[in-house]
C-alpha cells in the first residue's frame, strides 16, 4: 500500500524558473508605480520612508519563484513593519496602494513553495494580516473582505499548482510509456537475431572440425542475422532522431512476414502455419502478433532443452486471433522459471491491445505460449 505524502512533506514543484521575463516586467512596473504614487500623494505620512520600504519589495518579486518563502517573509515583513510604525506613531494610514503586490508573494508561496514552506509562510502571513487589521482599526466589513481576498488568492494558487502537477504527472507517464515501449522493441528485435547468431555459432563450432565445408554456410547465416539486426537498429535510431516519426518509420513486420521465421535446416526446426481465412487485421494487432511469435521463438531456441521442433500456429477464434507457439523440449517436473524481460514485454503487448497471453509447460512435454488478440484494436 502506497501512502500519499502529506502537504508538510510535499516537495517544491519543478516548474519554477529562477527569474523569468515576467518577473522582471512585474518588478519594473511595481517600482515605477511606487515612485509615481510616492510623488502623487504628498499628504502621505512618512512618505520617503514608506516609499523606500515599498521599493524593498523589488528583490522579493524577482525571487518569488526560486525562493517563495524568503520572498514572502521579506514582502509581508515590510507590510508588518509599516503596521507597527502606524501603531507606534499614530500617523494614520502609512500604506501605499501598490503594496497590494504582497498578495502576489502569497500566491507565489502557495504556487511554488514546498509543503513546509507553505505552512510556515501562511502562518506568518496570517499574523501580519491580523496586525494590519488591528493597526488600521478595520471594521467587520473590512475584516471579512480582507479575509475573503486572502483566501481567494490562496485558492487560485492551489488550482494552478494542481493543474501544473497534473500536467507534469502526465508527461512523466508518457515518458515512462515511451521508455517501456522502447525497451520492449529493443529486446524483441535484438534478442531474436542475437539468439539466432548464437545458435549458428554453436552449430559452427560443432561442424567446423567434422565438416569444414559447412562452416561457410554457418558464417553466411551469422552474417545475415547480424545484418538484419543492424538494419532494424538503424531503423529504430532513425525513428528516435526524426522530427516526424511517422514519416521515418517503415511499415512494421506482420503476419505476412511470419513464414520467413520458418527454418527447416536448423535444430530445432521451425514450422509456421497460418490459417488461410485470417481476416485483415489492424496494424497494431498485426505487428504485435509478429513480435509475440518472434519473441516466443527466441525463447524456445534459447531455453528449450533438446528441442527438435518449434511450431508457430495462427488461427481465427471468433472476433479474435489466437497465436500458439510450442516446442517439444524437455521440461523439469514442477519447475516453472521466473518470467524474464521477454515474457514481461509480451504480456504488456497483449494487454495494451485488450488481449491476453499465457505461457507455461504443456502436459505432453515442452513449452507453449498462447496469445489471444482482438481482430480490431479497442477504441
Amino acid at each position: 500500500m502506497t501512502l500519499r505524502p502529506s502537504i508538510w512533506h510535499e516537495p517544491r514543484p519543478a516548474d519554477a524558473p529562477a527569474v523569468g521575463r515576467l518577473d522582471w516586467l512585474l518588478a519594473g512596473v511595481f517600482a515605477g508605480t511606487v515612485v509615481v504614487e510616492g510623488i502623487a500623494r504628498p499628504g502621505l505620512a512618512w512618505r520617503p520612508v514608506v516609499t523606500v520600504l515599498a521599493l524593498a519589495l523589488v528583490p522579493a518579486l524577482l525571487q518569488r519563484r526560486a525562493h517563495p518563502l524568503v520572498a514572502a517573509l521579506i514582502g509581508w515583513g515590510i507590510a508588518g513593519l509599516l503596521s507597527i510604525l502606524q501603531l507606534t506613531t499614530h500617523a494614520g494610514d502609512l500604506g501605499l496602494y501598490s503594496m497590494m503586490a504582497v498578495l502576489i508573494l502569497l500566491y507565489s508561496l502557495v504556487r511554488w513553495g514546498s509543503g513546509r514552506e507553505i505552512i510556515a509562510g501562511t502562518a506568518y502571513v496570517t499574523v501580519v494580516v491580523a496586525l494590519g487589521m488591528y493597526a488600521s482599526a478595520a471594521g467587520w466589513t473590512d475584516l471579512f473582505g480582507g479575509t475573503v481576498l486572502v483566501l481567494l488568492i490562496i485558492a487560485l494558487a492551489v488550482v494552478f499548482r494542481s493543474r501544473a502537477d497534473l500536467w507534469h504527472r502526465r508527461q512523466r507517464e508518457i515518458r515512462n510509456d515511451e521508455r517501456v515501449g522502447l525497451a520492449r522493441e529493443l529486446h524483441d528485435t535484438v534478442a531474436h537475431h542475437v539468439s539466432a547468431i548464437a545458435v549458428q555459432a554453436q552449430a559452427g563450432r560443432a561442424v567446423v572440425g567434422i565438416e569444414p565445408e559447412r562452416a561457410a554456410g554457418v558464417l553466411a547465416a551469422i552474417e545475415s542475422e547480424a545484418s538484419r539486426t543492424l538494419a532494424e537498429m538503424r531503423t529504430m535510431v532513425r525513428v528516435l532522431r526524426a522530427e516526424d516519426a511517422a514519416d521515418a518509420y517503415s511499415p512494421p513486420l506482420g503476419l505476412a512476414d511470419l513464414p520467413a521465421l520458418a527454418r527447416a535446416d536448423t535444430t530445432p526446426r521451425v514450422e509456421v502455419s497460418l490459417e488461410a481465412s485470417l481476416p485483415r487485421l489492424a496494424r497494431p494487432v498485426d505487428a504485435a502478433l509478429y513480435r509475440l511469435a518472434q519473441e516466443s521463438l527466441t525463447n524456445a531456441v534459447r531455453h528449450a532443452r533438446s528441442a527438435t521442433r518449434v511450431g508457430i500456429d495462427v488461427r481465427r477464434d471468433g472476433d479474435a486471433v489466437r497465436l500458439r507457439v510450442s516446442d517439444d523440449g524437455r521440461t523439469a517436473p514442477g519447475l516453472v522459471p521466473e518470467p524474464g524481460f521477454g515474457l514481461l514485454g509480451m504480456t504488456e503487448r497483449a494487454h495494451l491491445l485488450g488481449g491476453s497471453l499465457t505461457a507455461g509447460p504443456r502436459s505432453g512435454g515442452g513449452w507453449v505460449v498462447e496469445a489471444v488478440l482482438p481482430v480490431e484494436t479497442p477504441a
